[in-house]
């Protein structure tokens, strides 16, 4: 009987013996080997890991048809000046094919003052829209129709007030709650961390968050009434693991704070959204937004016993990285958003909005906003991404990343876990202390060269830039005198008595423990302003201040 000889390794499989030895680095800190191969992902547990799009734990998509039955929403993230300014810019986007609208305040209402206040000076309407009565809601949003548009504010310490004059708005226009579609970002606890723009302490913070989350619950169906964002995280500096992982553990804390208030976890969890980055790294970044979909999915059910689908389903917001924009040669940053916004697509986001590229120097011109609306589109039209689901998957180092990036996640939870969840972790200074390490990281390897960022450390062309300058948008200092002149007029026209009899209740109400959206509806109705409420919500919680952990 003869027997077979053994064949030896074909050349191929030598040589990727060898080249599987280099590796390079992502930002997460893992080692990328220059070749992967079936036995390196668990991707071959398809039902468990992937699944087919639209099922637990939706490694692949939280919808079965994704971008083949409906696009993800075009919401460019604009606002500047006056509301009417505002307005027009957001007319603007809608002419050219926008498809829903995303609200920037400025930084005074970000902190709950009115634009008349001291410390506004300097501030009003210069990083985003001042807001500071229901009038100013009113022209913020004049000439377009609330039943039809979906309308997103980035929003957080002053979030409660801001929301009950889109509903006193709402309401005005006899437009039902049931009708509205938007977000709120409603996220607090990642601003004591990564942001800045709180106003009260923690504890008082969440349960505003928890007051918005039940009244919109009962009220406002279709409404998401929290955007948890890891937007901020990543632009502080964190890597893409400790976005997922901080972002989640934040998650985590809101749906307890929820569930504390006897709200069921199948109802809550129907309307969380997420708000995440899409940096440089493209691969990474795919991979970034399948373990996050995944590794939500196991939390809420295997966690909190949820059994809805959708309330395990982890649907989320992408804005490509301000932090990656560069003031040096700011054309580069056409390329480099249509890079990050061609990830999240991949990655299954269900809104996006594409950076402009100009806002390393300013905000956006028409112009350059224009080009960043475009770059959507293409990729929506021209680059056949969507036609169809996932088209990543099965991607050996892909699914490599997914599984790795999840297992760096899951233990950055468990960390905040140990620490006594979100809150303690914050007041230890475990966040800010994991983001700083990885902010100083990063940018050592820029200065030293191993990180190469084009036109900054490599590639610079100093001459060309001192020629070439973009024309870009400034903030005309009369819209500030306008805004303050307009609401100066607002406090003199309504009833004084009225106003101060309304405030005195939401600060009776906010001593006890009932909802506070109610009171803050009346006092919004009767033509409170928006400082002039959270004075009083700063004369009941206190105002934070905050620690520095170094």
């Amino acid at each position: 009987m003869k027997t077979k000889s053994k064949k030896s390794k074909p050349e191929i499989n030598i040589e990727y013996n060898k080249c599987r030895d280099l590796t390079c680095n992502v930002s997460s800190g893992l080692e990328i080997k220059k070749c992967y191969r079936p036995d390196e992902t668990t991707s071959d547990h398809y039902l468990k890991n992937l699944n087919f799009p639209g099922q637990y734990p939706f490694t692949r998509g939280v919808h079965p048809t994704m971008y083949q039955g409906r696009l993800w929403t075009m919401r460019q993230y604009s606002g500047y000046g006056t509301a009417e300014e505002t307005n027009k810019r957001y007319k603007y986007l809608l002419k050219h094919g926008q498809t829903g609208l995303s609200v920037a305040f400025d930084l005074p209402t970000q902190m709950g003052y009115d634009s008349d206040h001291r410390l506004s000076r300097g501030e009003v309407g210069k990083t985003g829209v001042a807001i500071s009565s229901l009038k100013d809601m009113e022209d913020l949003f004049k000439g377009i129709p609330l039943e039809k548009v979906s309308v997103s504010m980035t929003i957080n310490a002053s979030c409660a007030v801001v929301l009950a004059m889109y509903l006193v708005l709402a309401e005005k226009r006899k437009v039902a709650g049931s009708d509205l579609r938007g977000t709120v970002q409603n996220d607090i606890l990642k601003e004591y961390f990564a942001r800045g723009t709180y106003i009260f302490p923690p504890g008082p913070s969440l349960r505003l968050v928890g007051d918005i989350i039940e009244y919109c619950m009962k009220n406002v169906p279709r409404w998401n009434y929290i955007s948890i964002s890891g937007y901020h995280i990543r632009e502080a500096g964190s890597t893409a693991a400790q976005e997922i992982g901080f972002t989640l553990a934040d998650g985590i804390a809101y749906v307890e704070a929820a569930l504390k208030r006897g709200l069921d976890v199948d109802q809550v969890g129907r309307r969380i959204s997420f708000f995440l980055n899409s940096h440089n790294d493209f691969l990474e970044e795919i991979a970034k937004f399948r373990a996050a979909r995944r590794l939500w999915a196991r939390i809420m059910k295997d966690r909190f016993q949820a059994t809805d689908p959708r309330a395990m389903m982890f649907r989320f917001h992408t804005q490509t990285a301000g932090c990656t924009l560069t003031a040096q040669q700011p054309d580069n940053n056409v390329t480099r958003v249509s890079f990050q916004s061609l990830a999240a697509v991949l990655g299954g986001t269900q809104s996006l909005h594409t950076n402009s590229r100009d806002e390393a120097l300013a905000l956006p011109t028409e112009k350059s906003v224009k080009i960043a609306l475009r770059t959507q589109q293409l990729a929506a039209h021209e680059s056949g991404v969507a036609q169809t689901v996932d088209p990543v998957a099965g991607s050996y180092y892909v699914e490599y990343l997914t599984d790795q990036l999840e297992k760096m996640a899951e233990e950055y939870i468990k960390e905040v876990d140990q620490q006594g969840g979100a809150v303690k972790a914050i007041e230890n200074g475990y966040y800010q202390q994991e983001i700083s390490r990885s902010a100083y990281e990063y940018q050592k390897e820029i200065e030293k060269e191993k990180r190469i960022i084009v036109g900054v450390n490599k590639f610079q062309d100093e001459a060309e830039d001192r020629k070439k300058k973009l024309k870009i948008l400034k903030i005309d200092q009369s819209m500030q005198k306008k805004q303050i002149n307009n609401l100066v007029r607002y406090k003199k026209q309504r009833s004084s008595e009225k106003v101060a009899d309304h405030l005195g209740e939401l600060k009776m109400a906010a001593r006890g423990e009932e909802n506070l959206m109610p009171v803050l509806i009346e006092c919004v109705r009767n033509q409170a302003t928006l400082g002039e409420i959270c004075q009083v919500l700063r004369e009941v919680f206190g105002q934070h201040q905050g620690q520095n952990i170094f």
